[in-house]
């Protein structure tokens, strides 16, 4: 029987969501191309992370339980992702598109030889292979791609695929992967800053400031709005770049690559190069007091006036829905 592979990004002992999106598409797939999910953990103390993978649709679980893979390192995951490939010699690889994937899965192509289609949207199954749909110039047009060999390697673009319905009676053979040789780069120390609950790339609910703000002073009307909403805090370039806030809070083509169901532009113009980062989304709401604002042209709502009038109207209205919601 044919193999999909994944591998299962987890953050301090937790699934990233991503990786549970990635599986849960392996198992959509694995009909069409009648192939069985086998998912790769990576770090020491991940074994216990095997029976929610299986609820979402792994049918075999290696993992690399080893302390000398307790921080990310790019050689040292490599090498045992790639000994996960060369020993289940699957025809689909995949890997989220978080930052973690961007950079493991490049390295982990080229070593095992495999066509890498990045950053997917949609993927299907025709004819017992796989057919990937992805954006190109900035999400001004999709490619459509296919492979010539295997393994067919992509990396899924978080919150676009299904999260499938966990199923509790699901099972998975649990396997033991051979630790990989030492790396000759050590990690000495992480040093993570400060950021929300959730990754700005998984969050469901996004709320952006932009220059349209004025100034680093006035970039609390955005985060009240987001806290309110239980939202992620996201940014444009400009105020990225002005040093109004952290680099990691940054949306475009030069930032992360965003789906939430809601994504909120406050004081954004929307150049193409944020619109490439964040069209994706499912509901967008702009406001801004610039009629002419191309953010007006991908927003399915638009509200058309001051920011410093508006975000605290809505900041106060969320946290009465809230409430009234218990």
């Amino acid at each position: 029987m044919a193999t999909i592979l994944t591998f299962a990004e987890q953050r301090d002992g937790k699934l990233r969501r991503a990786s549970l999106e990635v599986v849960s598409e392996a198992r959509r797939l694995a009909g069409g191309l009648g192939a069985a999910v086998t998912t790769v953990l990576i770090g020491p103390g991940t074994e216990s992370l095997a029976g929610e993978l299986a609820s979402y649709g792994s049918d075999r679980v290696v993992v690399f339980d080893d302390a000398a893979l307790g921080a990310y390192a790019t050689e040292a995951y490599a090498r045992a992702l790639s000994q996960a490939i060369s020993d289940a010699r699957p025809a689909v690889v995949l890997l989220p598109f978080t930052a973690m994937g961007k950079d493991l899965a490049p390295r982990v192509a080229a070593g095992v030889g495999a066509g890498l289609a990045s950053d997917c949207v949609a993927l299907e199954a025709k004819g017992g292979k796989l057919v990937a749909r992805r954006p190109m110039y900035a999400g001004k047009a999709y490619a459509t791609v296919e492979w010539a060999g295997e393994p067919q390697m992509a990396t899924l673009r978080p919150n676009v695929f299904a999260l499938g319905q966990p199923d509790a009676s699901r099972k998975a053979e649990v396997v033991k992967g051979s630790a990989p040789a030492s790396s000759r780069a050590k990690v000495a120390a992480v040093g993570a800053s400060a950021q929300g609950k959730v990754p700005l790339t998984e969050a469901q609910i996004i709320v952006s400031g932009g220059r349209g703000l004025k100034g680093p002073e006035n970039f609390p009307l955005v985060e009240a709005l987001a806290e309110a909403m239980g939202a992620a805090v996201g940014a444009s370039r400009a105020v990225v770049d002005a040093g109004w806030v952290d680099h990691q809070m940054q949306v475009g083509q030069t930032g992360k690559t965003v789906s939430p169901s809601l994504y909120v532009a406050c004081g954004i113009s929307g150049a193409i190069q944020h619109l490439a980062g964040m069209s994706s989304s499912k509901v967008i709401v702009a406001v801004n007091k610039d009629a002419d604002a191309p953010i007006f042209k991908v927003a399915d709502y638009g509200i058309l006036g001051d920011v410093f009038e508006v975000l605290p109207k809505l900041t106060e209205a969320a946290k009465a829905h809230f409430a009234s919601r218990g």
